[in-house]
């Protein structure tokens, strides 16, 4: 009876959402214009495939990001559909792939459904009220291309707010500006797990 109980359990767990971890991003008014080019930057549709600066460069990455992520992800067809559209939502948003993994493992921990307790979804932790602010109220922010794209046009736009201060613009995804806790998180997960090439942000 204990077993059947414990595998009821273990049952319910798995298919309940996973909760996320980290904080969330608050509302804040846009200018019109600001909406537009984020409404713009969302609903443009991405490409096929990422492109690397060369072949060799797109499978040395994907090979090690793959085998660093094969524990979380087994799935190789799925892990890798991942990896390419975090490297070409990336690149696109003018933000380094590797932070983006980072930013990730901290915020879901590679949970596709992770939902927080204040309701931020998906990969990216995205919160509900950007889908009718930038994009469309039947936007699927479990969707993986549309949660990447949401949280990378959002990161770049606190980016772009706190011109160019990654610790800053971080604290504002987080809903954590000014605490150190969040940023070193995220530092932390890019340098110790996803390191590839330079990195910059600031000390504190």
């Amino acid at each position: 009876m204990r077993l059947i109980l414990r595998l009821a359990l273990c049952l319910t767990a798995a298919l309940l959402p996973a909760a996320g971890r980290a904080g969330t991003q608050q509302y804040e008014p846009l200018a019109a214009s600001v909406q537009a080019a984020l409404h713009a930057a969302i609903a443009d549709r991405a490409a096929p495939e990422a492109e690397f600066p060369s072949i060799e460069e797109k499978v040395g990455w994907l090979t090690e990001m793959s085998s660093r992520l094969t524990r979380r992800m087994p799935d190789r067809e799925a892990r890798l559909d991942f990896l390419k559209t975090v490297y070409y939502e990336a690149k696109r948003a003018g933000l380094d792939p590797q932070m983006v993994l980072g930013l990730i493992q901290v915020e879901s921990g590679f949970k596709k459904y992770s939902i927080s307790s204040a309701g931020a979804r998906g990969y990216m932790q995205v919160m509900p009220f950007w889908a009718g602010l930038i994009g469309s109220k039947d936007s699927n922010l479990f969707h993986l291309r549309t949660n990447l794209r949401f949280g990378c046009v959002i990161l770049r736009h606190y980016l772009d707010m706190e011109n160019g201060d990654l610790y800053r613009a971080l604290g504002r995804y987080n809903g954590s500006l000014g605490k150190p806790e969040y940023p070193n998180m995220v530092r932390g997960a890019w340098e110790k797990q996803w390191a590839w090439g330079p990195r910059v942000i600031g000390p504190r």
